[in-house]
């Protein structure tokens, strides 16, 4: 099985090592120092207090790669707009997408139902770029669980977690998500095959929409925004608004509104991964994790008055820093690899 992973940072190459010790042909593609220290040394993936090296073909150049089983995405979502067309040699006819990246995938609205049938959304899909080029019926969603962090280039941190749910955006249990579900269970992973995988992207996207943006503009770890009670209603009411566009969407909460924030709550003192990329002058997930929920509000003529308001003070801030180019990003840069912390 060729598996393709495009964007080969700390999830990127977790995932890497692990599916080549588990027999998949395995590719890469990275730039840079992490790349090169990858072709030189191999991929080394320090978990469990052991040292797992996989030696994998690695480039910049997916032309080298030629058509692949699975294309697994494990960039920064504002980031893949810019390398679409970078992605078309991996793609054959049989070429399944795997969209590992947090937020709202490009995929959304295609075998959902209803009004917003393939409809497709201008904040995170700019043209419909990726829609037309990956095609939505190549997509397999996967949401990531894990914390890794790349160490050294070419070395990958494993923190704690496995789990990388997987699902069809019709639902169906097919052929090809139950294959790499079994490849990826075969790797030591959890991989479970989701009957709606956007339930669950909806519940990781709910806490992402909403404390992400306020540790930006507050630089508050996810502990402090979750006790103030200041903060604590703006993320509630955030979360509000998004759950009403979400269930008139057909998606089902299992937890409620206190019990998700609780739960960031007791993640401690753990800067979100907006902050991080905020601190580091990266460009920062504004579209993916929260614009694209006020396009949806805007589709269905649902309100969203906090989520406007927060969302207007961080695009502010961003400009402010200089990082105000959510989707105009050159090709895969360092700052594209994301850093497989927890969110």
């Amino acid at each position: 099985m060729k598996v393709c992973i495009y964007g080969a940072g700390a999830i990127g190459g977790y995932l890497g090592v692990e599916l080549a010790r588990a027999g998949a042909k395995v590719s890469l593609v990275a730039r840079g120092g992490h790349l090169e220290a990858m072709q030189t040394n191999g991929v080394k993936l320090l978990i469990n207090g052991e040292e797992r090296v996989a030696k994998v073909r690695a480039t910049d150049d997916p032309t080298e790669l030629g058509p692949q089983d699975y294309v697994i995405i494990a960039l920064k979502a504002h980031s893949v707009p810019g390398v679409v067309e970078k992605m078309r040699p991996l793609l054959g006819n049989d070429t399944s997408v795997v969209t590992a990246v947090n937020g709202v995938p490009y995929w959304y609205f295609y075998k959902h139902g209803g009004a917003l049938e393939n409809r497709t959304l201008e904040t995170i899909d700019p043209a419909g770029r990726q829609w037309e080029v990956l095609r939505p019926e190549r997509a397999l969603g996967c949401i990531v669980y894990p914390a890794t962090e790349v160490v050294a280039p070419g070395v990958i941190q494993h923190i704690y977690g496995d789990k990388f749910p997987l699902g069809e955006p019709s639902g169906e249990v097919t052929p090809r998500v139950k294959a790499l579900s079994e490849l990826m269970e075969s790797a030591g992973l959890r991989a479970p095959v989701m009957p709606n995988i956007r339930d669950e992207l909806w519940l990781k996207l709910w806490g992402n929409l909403c404390f992400n943006p306020i540790s930006a503009l507050t630089h508050a770890t996810l502990e402090v925004i979750a006790a103030d009670p200041g903060t604590r209603a703006v993320a509630r009411a955030m979360m509000l608004e998004a759950q009403a566009i979400a269930e008139k969407l057909g998606i089902r909460f299992r937890v409620d509104v206190e019990r998700r924030i609780n739960g960031a709550g007791a993640v401690g003192a753990h800067k979100t991964s907006m902050l991080q990329d905020l601190e580091r002058d990266r460009p920062m997930e504004i579209d993916p994790l929260v614009s694209v929920v006020q396009e949806m509000g805007r589709m269905l003529d649902m309100p969203t008055p906090t989520l406007d308001t927060v969302l207007a003070l961080v695009r502010q801030r961003a400009a402010v820093a200089g990082l105000g180019a959510h989707l105009a990003n050159p090709p895969l840069t360092a700052a594209d690899l994301p850093a497989g912390k927890p969110h």
